[in-house]
């Protein structure tokens, strides 16, 4: 099983105004490449304008070809923790989906349940009418400067071999300067501030994307905070 966590730990999604929050993961280990189907590259979710309904996407596949399809043989799973205040007991909510064949899935939330082809932008709609589905090939949007943040990893390495302190929250101490000349070279310049823009490392490759929006009352019976991670699962 994969999984993606967003802001590893509660993200905050208030039923009272929008907010949307991410994270990303790409070129990861041996294990995960060599099962691209079940890789997952990002992981999105916000609520639409007067918070009634939440968008989850997650990607998987990274740079997929044209050819490249969804897995009849991965699961793919949202986990919707809801809970009245942060801190509070939590209750999960599942977001099921799976191919049964290359252009066909199955997803179910709750008493909510899609089937048919999700590659409609419009949508796959459920049964019940509170949720749709849809499937496809789109352009990665995780923007990486790729070279920079090498640049910016051997800094830190070079820096580390000198003995770095850290404070009570586990934090490195570094000063202006230093901090400085790490947000340079990860924004694609030297460390000096010279040199750019930033070049993106992911820029005309393509994902798999599936994109669920669902009523929030389907996922809120714990209360209107909500949490968000992702999963992939092979299928038995």
């Amino acid at each position: 099983m994969k999984r993606k966590l967003i802001a590893l730990g509660l993200v905050g999604i208030f039923a009272t105004a929008t907010h949307g929050l991410w994270a990303a993961d790409h070129t990861d280990g041996p294990a995960a490449v060599a099962d691209p189907s079940a890789d997952i590259g990002d992981l999105y979710a916000w609520m639409n304008n007067d918070a009634s309904k939440l968008n989850l996407i997650t990607t998987v596949n990274p740079m997929a070809g044209a050819s490249t399809k969804f897995s009849t043989a991965t699961i793919y799973r949202f986990h919707v923790n809801s809970a009245a205040g942060y801190g509070m007991t939590q209750t999960e909510t599942n977001v099921t989906c799976k191919f049964y064949d290359d252009t066909n899935i199955e997803c179910w939330a709750g008493d909510e349940y899609a089937v048919g082809d999700p590659s409609a932008e419009a949508g796959l709609d459920s049964d019940g009418g509170k949720m749709k589905v849809f499937a496809g090939q789109r352009n990665d949007p995780f923007f990486f400067e790729f070279a920079g943040f090498g640049k910016a990893v051997d800094t830190v390495k070079a820096a580390a071999a000198g003995g770095i302190m850290f404070d009570a929250d586990g934090c490195p101490a570094v000063d202006g300067p230093t901090s400085t000349a790490l947000q340079n070279l990860l924004a694609g310049k030297e460390a000096d501030g010279t040199g750019g823009p930033a070049v993106d490392a992911f820029a005309g490759t393509n994902v798999l994307a599936l994109v669920v929006q669902i009523d929030k009352d389907v996922v809120n019976s714990g209360g209107d905070v909500l949490s968000v991670w992702a999963s992939t699962h092979k299928a038995q």
